[in-house]
């Protein structure tokens, strides 16, 4: 999926845009029993509980693709006889209307998952009636229905008794404690909405913490190959140029690639296109190229690259790269600097001692107060 489609889908979480009749789920306690499961009817809900359980689940569908939206490839021998890819179709066709393969789901959820505290497990299905769009943006015709669900993983917060104030008997009044419903910790959508249209080789994973990948869900439920967690991602590129560059990992080369990545990003998000922006082998030596390492040090990297990533691993920039921030750190002192003014920062050697040099143009505080620099 990529940005455009996504937001598509996205839209469709308001009360008038979605076909959603209702919210099945269960709540978890803190032993991993089931204490109860439900069947929420949108009908029965008002116009504020809609718009909030909408929220909750569009949550799942939050976040940046390639970080916080993982996608999940099955393959197609696990399409044809895989058993968590046949669950997940038994509770796409049958609208989870299916109470065993719900109930199978539940369990499968609920084995492969450590939350802290209660927590509750959400599904919703929705037809969605896809339409052309015209050469002028207007309406086409109708030329499929999406069919899908929704899974959000939703802890449950404690909220202690406390005191109210009523505004319309102008009063104070006790409210009991009570256990409130959190954004989701993970979840998913299948199948992906690809080319505006369904594809059921492919789920798209949401994770609220791209720390926490949760392994035992993605096998228990989707049973693919675990995606590299973003911080993982990170940390492997930087070992890479490291170990690569050697002695031409120095601040003018990392400074010039920090800037050769924010340029492409921003490039990317100027020309609007639709498809997330990725980094391959083949750009990032491109960008190594432009920032002058030797043609050796280069070929180094992509071996290391093969080795750690894939030779056709495709990464997204906002993984290695956080082209809002650029940061100089030592043991002691940490430098943050304005991307677009990094080149305020220099090296040098000096009698022997390694300086890091910022020129100090105005505007100089210490604590808050201007100084003079004589």
């Amino acid at each position: 999926m990529n940005d455009k489609e996504l937001r598509e889908i996205r839209r469709r979480f308001r009360p008038d845009k979605n076909n959603i009749m209702g919210i099945r789920g269960c709540f978890v306690n803190d032993r991993s029993e089931i204490i109860s499961d439900f069947y929420q009817p949108m009908v029965k809900c008002s116009q504020e509980e809609s718009e909030k359980l909408l929220a909750i689940m569009k949550k799942s569908l939050s976040g940046g693709l390639g970080s916080n939206l993982l996608n999940m490839e099955f393959a197609t021998k696990q399409v044809m006889e895989g058993e968590e890819h046949a669950l997940l179709m038994k509770l796409k066709t049958s609208e989870l209307k299916n109470k065993e393969a719900v109930h199978a789901f539940f369990q499968r959820v609920i084995e492969s998952i450590r939350i802290d505290g209660n927590y509750v497990i959400l599904l919703a299905c929705d037809n969605y009636d896809v339409f052309s769009r015209n050469a002028d943006g207007t309406k086409g015709e109708s030329t499929e229905v999406f069919s899908y669900i929704v899974c959000s993983v939703c802890p449950l917060k404690q909220m202690n008794a406390a005191l109210s104030f009523r505004d319309y008997d102008q009063s104070f009044h006790s409210v009991d404690a009570d256990l409130i419903l959190c954004p989701p910790e993970l979840g998913f959508l299948f199948p992906a909405f690809d080319d505006r249209r369904a594809n059921i080789y492919n789920a798209l994973y949401y994770i609220r913490d791209i720390s926490q990948i949760y392994p035992e869900f993605v096998e228990r439920i989707f049973h693919t190959p675990l995606p590299m967690p973003a911080p993982e991602q990170k940390a492997t590129f930087e070992t890479c140029l490291t170990e690569t560059l050697q002695e031409e990992c120095d601040y003018e080369t990392l400074r010039s690639v920090h800037t050769q990545i924010a340029e492409m990003v921003q490039e990317h998000k100027d020309t609007k296109q639709e498809e997330p922006l990725t980094l391959s082998k083949r750009k990032i030596k491109e960008v190594l190229e432009g920032c002058g390492v030797g043609e050796e040090k280069v070929e180094a990297f992509a071996q290391k690259y093969d080795e750690q990533f894939g030779a056709d691993a495709e990464i997204a920039p906002s993984n290695i790269v956080n082209v809002k921030q650029f940061e100089v750190k030592l043991p002691d002192v940490t430098i943050k600097v304005n991307p677009e003014r990094n080149h305020l920062i220099s090296t040098q050697v000096i009698n022997g001692v390694k300086y890091i040099m910022i020129q100090a143009t105005e505007g100089v505080e210490v604590n808050g107060v201007s100084i003079n620099i004589k």
